[in-house]
């Protein structure tokens, strides 16, 4: 009895530490909920941000209210209506700027009205921010301390002059990113909400005050580089789906188990601190912990609610996927030792001129992944100092709706900016040819990927002329790195194209079985599922027809799926202990007569090249447009480019129409 009595004691004194969480919180008079968007006191400024108006004040009378008003879009000042020369009746549609903005345009000097002596012009939070003295932030939890106070764990927004790039020609007055950087600050930081909008929103929000600003894109801090949040949410979909019940699972307090309790205990010993690096000075900012593994509302599940183990079989199907990322990637070592040896020195010159790789071979033999591999590991020594910074840029030719859409997709990678194809090649011309940096300062090399390069040929060839005349200007520091599966596509190109490619060329050979062995079974290390002579079998086979390390895993993860189906179908019938649960060489080739045996395989083999050609137009129109359909028109001016890049005579639509 006194044991237990003890327990509950230790239990009541747990729940007396515990944080409590809210999705709302009325504090100061405010009502704050997480999603909201804040402004926040910088430290050293905290004093004076007691006083401002919820207006702004008109740059000719200096007053607040007093009818309509309209803000220029050059330099965001207010005006009334009847204040302006000559005056308006209503605010214009579109853009509207001032008539001392269109005046310094023209190259007059014009200033703009002082206010009356004696009066004290006070600032809006807004133009606050805009000047870095405050900050704006997006609540990402709240929660009450075992003091009473009120936290939140705020995202912080920057201002394009924050950046590494500055600010752009492209970016708007009130224009934020919101960063992947977190801080945890006292609600007593917080000045009012704030409106930060996505670009739809943000084109409604006419008449919704002073305190809203635009964001389209997140900035990585560490890396400098840009991505849209439409690209990020749509990536996000599936994990928030279930957000409503992690709220609901934390409502209640008194629900908690020792594990709940244990499991934030545990948080909050291991959650170490690290000091922001783009807002080091918050107000009653938390220093000296950092809660980025704590996740609102999730709970640690009892083992005993846990679903069941996982066969051995189950674990060989889902490590044999080919989604699943390997942790080491074998039998390339020489050729990843290469693209070490060139990344690296391109990196280390300091013109970086003509640095062009080409890389071929057969598909399935571990060109991607290689490549990808070594930047991984070269990132690694970045993040340790002993390497340069550089940028990279991926790009997949099969993604592209047209050849000409890479600037457009290189540019927005460098600098988070959309343009037209038109406008991103000039300013990448600039940069690379002309030597017109991006940003101040920007003089980090930069290395470009294009997978499937062969998908940029087109008629005259000024695509790929482009990109890889952009290495040998000075001081360009560009590196392009291309890969295909055409071992001569050099050769069938312009020879002032061919010229700058086939300057260091290196081959992916396919795999022999030796190799397809060691791939299978580095990837079920530890997973006893198979019979060795069943993978060897699979290996010579796939290594006779393609040797292609994807169809090899392909066969031993369908071989697996045969095995697991035939032991429970027989274990519902027989007794357990006379079935095997490893995949025998029958189940694998069960697998290799449903691969290349199907019908629809046999068909495929046994068309005309013209069918085949219309088959793998119809693929690569359907990858590139995401659609279930495509219209012939379509399918026709791709089947065209696809011959003219092959060295195929184009039959002509009448002959293209009796194919399909």
């Amino acid at each position: 009895m006194a044991t237990r009595s003890l327990k509950k004691v230790n239990k009541e004194e747990k729940k007396g530490r515990k944080r409590v969480y809210y999705k709302k919180v009325v504090y100061d008079g405010g009502e704050f909920e997480v999603g909201d968007d804040v402004y926040v006191k910088r430290r050293e400024d905290a004093s004076s941000d007691d006083e401002v108006p919820e207006m702004e004040e008109c740059r000719v009378c200096f007053k607040v209210g007093r009818g309509v008003m309209i803000e220029c879009d050059d330099c965001l000042g207010g005006f009334h209506l009847k204040c302006l020369t000559p005056p308006l009746k209503e605010v214009p549609d579109g853009d509207w700027v001032c008539g001392f903005c269109q005046a310094r345009k023209l190259g007059k000097d014009v200033e703009f009205p002082k206010p009356p002596e004696g009066k004290k012009t006070v600032r809006t939070l807004r133009e606050k921010l805009l000047a870095s003295d405050l900050w704006a932030a997006r609540i990402e939890s709240l929660w009450k301390e075992v003091d009473g106070s009120y936290w939140f764990r705020g995202r912080w927004y920057i201002i394009p002059e924050e950046t590494a790039s500055g600010r752009q020609p492209h970016n708007l007055k009130r224009e934020l990113y919101r960063t992947n950087d977190f801080a945890d600050i006292e609600m007593e930081s917080i000045i009012r909400h704030c409106n930060v909008m996505s670009p739809k929103e943000y084109a409604k929000a006419n008449d919704q005050g002073d305190d809203v600003f635009l964001c389209e894109y997140e900035y990585d801090i560490q890396w400098h580089s840009f991505k849209r949040l439409a690209e990020i949410d749509n990536d996000e979909d599936g994990e928030c789906a279930n957000g409503d019940e992690d709220w609901n699972s934390c409502k209640e307090d008194d629900s908690d188990t020792d594990e709940d309790m244990e499991y934030e205990e545990e948080n909050e010993r291991n959650a170490h601190a690290r000091p922001s690096t783009t807002h080091q000075l918050a107000a009653n900012s938390r220093k000296g912990r950092f809660f980025g593994i704590q996740k609102v509302g999730t709970k640690m599940i009892p083992e005993h609610v846990r679903c069941h183990k996982q066969t051995e079989l189950e674990r060989a199907k889902a490590t044999l996927l080919l989604a699943t990322l390997p942790k080491s990637l074998p039998c390339r070592n020489k050729e990843m030792e290469e693209i070490t040896t060139f990344v690296k020195g391109a990196i280390c010159d300091d013109q970086c001129l003509g640095r062009c790789l080409y890389i071929h071979g057969v598909p399935g033999t571990g060109k991607t992944m290689s490549v990808l591999a070594v930047m991984r590991n070269i990132k690694s020594e970045v993040d340790a100092g002993s390497i340069r910074p550089y940028c990279f840029v991926e790009v997949n030719g099969l993604k592209l709706a047209a050849p000409e859409n890479i600037y457009t997709v290189i540019y927005e990678a460098l600098t988070g900016h959309r343009v037209s194809w038109k406008k991103a090649l000039q300013l990448l011309n600039d940069r690379f040819s002309d030597g017109k940096k991006i940003a101040k300062g920007d003089d980090r090399p930069c290395i470009l990927l294009i997978d499937e390069l062969d998908l940029l040929v087109t008629r005259n060839q000024s695509v790929l002329y482009n990109i890889l005349d952009w290495p040998t200007k000075p001081h360009s520091k560009l590196i392009v790195i291309g890969i295909a599966n055409t071992m001569d596509l050099p050769e069938k190109l312009l020879p002032r194209i061919s010229s700058r490619m086939g300057i260091q060329r290196l081959c992916f050979g396919p795999y022999n079985y030796q190799q397809l062995q060691e791939i299978i079974s580095s990837r079920l290390k530890g997973i006893d599922a198979f019979e060795k002579q069943a993978v060897e079998f699979a290996s010579r086979k796939v290594a006779a027809i393609s040797g292609d390390a994807r169809r090899a895993l392909e066969i031993c993860r369908r071989a697996a799926e045969i095995a697991d189906y035939n032991m429970k179908n027989q274990i519902s019938s027989v007794n357990s202990s006379r079935v095997k649960d490893v995949v025998t060489m029958a189940d694998v080739d069960a697998a290799i007569q449903e691969m290349f045996q199907a019908p629809h395989v046999q068909v495929m083999k046994s068309c005309s090249k013209l069918s085949k050609i219309f088959l793998t137009a119809m693929v690569y129109e359907l990858y590139k447009t995401g659609m279930g359909e495509t219209t012939f028109e379509k399918l026709a001016m791709t089947f065209s480019c696809l011959c003219t890049s092959n060295g195929e005579a184009f039959p002509g639509w009448d002959t293209l129409l009796k194919v399909g």
